[in-house]
């Protein structure tokens, strides 16, 4: 996968996301911040995957609800 990324929908009142961002920063590992607030478009998208809350990462095909480290990595080691 020549692109390969997270994406991770935030939002700014989201202290999880701050963390999250930090740690895929820190570990190399690109990815995508979706901010809620700042489009509609991601709202939607959020809302469309089941999600009621930030933060929400898209890992290839596989949505992870909230800020798990080891399930990030993994999802991530798999693409």
């Amino acid at each position: 996968m020549a692109d390969k990324k997270i994406i991770i929908y935030t939002q700014p009142t989201c202290p999880p996301c701050f963390e999250a961002k930090a740690w895929m920063t820190n570990s190399n590992i690109p990815f995508e911040d979706r901010d809620i607030r700042k489009d509609d478009k991601h709202l939607q998208d959020l809302i469309n995957l089941g999600a009621a809350a930030t933060p929400v990462f898209l890992v290839g095909d596989e949505v992870i609800m909230g800020y798990d480290q080891g399930k990030i990595k993994s999802a991530w080691d798999a693409l």
